[in-house]
């Protein structure tokens, strides 16, 4: 058996036209067009290719995208000051400000000042604590993504077995929180995880997020299981998944690729972030 593909490109492709259509509808209603800032801090070289990818799918769906390229010798002070500009912006739907920041800048002086309302990154503590409790908050773009590519496939949520392999703030931890809501029994490893090959062998769903590159191996993968690969680990040639994809293909029953799975997904959902933020400020303000 080889897995059936979970193409989150041809997904994402899809999914672009739905969007370009609520954009278009939206514009039509209101007058104006959806807007996301990004800030990027200094020159690191994937950010700038990130960014550029963000501002490409921004223009396809008819958004505006507007770049705020800042100094890396900027200070917290003057960093905040900006953050705190496009806060008080009407023309900015949606904010994100690029990571990693360069030292001593750090994410939480980010959260500290970024509006709510308008982080469609879904990093500060008041949107964790909302989808936390299920209260709506805005959800990072990379998990719900993943979500989305389950969802759009068919894949079996309600009563799954799920394993989160990861813990981290912006993948593991609200992607475990994600399949909860869908009413999967979720367990999250970490590197502490003891006999983790065992944990993974009884998982319905796998959701890969450890930043190891080919980690998890077919042999720890059950037999018909569907596979999320988050990872992006730079490798001779291109990047690869913290799943061995040859070797878990043969077991699993579905699978995401590395490249062109959920990576694609993710400016989607980021798209759609700034779609809602864009709706949720004008309800606001009536």
């Amino acid at each position: 058996m080889t897995a059936q593909l979970l193409d989150g490109k041809a997904l994402a492709d899809k999914e672009m036209v739905e969007v370009a259509e609520e954009v278009r509808a939206f514009q039509a209603e209101n007058g104006f067009a959806p807007g996301l800032a990004v800030v990027l801090v200094g020159e690191d070289p994937a950010s700038k290719v990130y960014v550029r990818r963000i501002a490409k799918s921004f223009t396809e769906a008819g958004m505006e995208c507007n770049q705020m390229v800042l100094p890396g010798s900027i200070s917290e002070a003057e960093l905040k000051a900006k953050i705190r500009e496009l806060n008080e912006d009407p023309k900015v739907s949606g904010i994100i400000v690029q990571l990693p920041l360069p030292k001593p800048l750090t994410q939480d002086m980010v959260t500290s000042v970024l509006s709510s309302a308008k982080d469609v990154d879904g990093i500060t503590p008041t949107n964790a604590g909302l989808y936390y409790l299920g209260q709506g908050g805005f959800v990072p773009n990379t998990p719900a993504g993943g979500m989305e590519i389950l969802k759009r496939h068919g894949i079996p949520l309600k009563g799954a077995n799920a394993v989160v392999v990861g813990r981290s703030n912006i993948v593991g931890k609200p992607m475990a929180m994600l399949l909860l809501a869908e009413h999967a029994t979720v367990t999250i490893c970490h590197s502490r995880t003891r006999d983790l090959a065992a944990v993974i062998r009884q998982a319905d769903i796998v959701a890969a997020a450890v930043g190891q590159a080919k980690m998890i191996t077919g042999d720890m993968i059950k037999p018909g299981a569907a596979v999320v690969d988050f990872g992006i680990n730079p490798a001779e040639k291109g990047i690869v998944g913290d799943v061995d994809f040859e070797s878990a293909k043969e077991a699993a029953g579905w699978i995401t690729p590395v490249p062109g799975g959920t990576g694609p997904m993710t400016n989607i959902m980021l798209l759609r972030n700034t779609l809602s933020a864009a709706r949720r400020g004008l309800a606001r303000a009536k």
